[in-house]
Formats: C-alpha cells, sequence, structure tokens
C-alpha cells in the first residue's frame, strides 16, 4: 500500500507541468521522437498549442544560451578574442560542470 507521504512526493509537479518541462527536455536535446510523443500526449492531456509553443520558445532560448556560452569558451580557449554576448547579457563565470 502506497503512503501519503509518497503520493505526494509524487506528485510534487502537476501533470501537466511535467509535460510541458519534458517537452522542453526534448527540444533541448533535439529529440524528434521524444517530442512528438510528447506532443501527442499533452494534447490529449489538454495542454494548449499556445502553451506547448511557449514551452518550445523557452527551451530554445535555454538551449541558444547555452551555445552562445560554449561558443565564447572555445573562442577563448583557442585564444580568439570574439565573443557573443548571451541573451541575458551576462556572461558565465564559471563551468556548469563544477
Amino acid at each position: 500500500m502506497e503512503t501519503v507521504k509518497v503520493r505526494t512526493e509524487r506528485q510534487v509537479l502537476q501533470d501537466k507541468t511535467e509535460n510541458l518541462i519534458a517537452i522542453g527536455a526534448a527540444m533541448a536535446v533535439n529529440c524528434i521522437p521524444c517530442f512528438e510523443h510528447l506532443y501527442e500526449k499533452a494534447i490529449n492531456s489538454g495542454i494548449t498549442l499556445a502553451e506547448i509553443k511557449r514551452a518550445s520558445d523557452i527551451a530554445g532560448q535555454v538551449k541558444k544560451g547555452a551555445h552562445i556560452a560554449l561558443k565564447n569558451s572555445v573562442n577563448e580557449l583557442i585564444g580568439i578574442e570574439e565573443t557573443h554576448d548571451l541573451p541575458s547579457n551576462q556572461m558565465a563565470k564559471k563551468s556548469c560542470c563544477g
């Protein structure tokens, strides 16, 4: 039998939120089969096209920022002084890996 605590921990995020996060993650890793599966699941659960579009737009902005930060790091490592502005106009100060 499932305890109340276990149910509560599993339900921290509503299904809608979890579906939209999963859509964003599929976009971020360029997984078309994942996106297609999650899109169908989202539509069948009542998520609107506008909500799906917004989740994919946010994922695209995060991905774009990560790509620009990577390009800046590569340029720095190979001695090219060219840098590109991040979408937030803030340069990353440390590695994402610690």
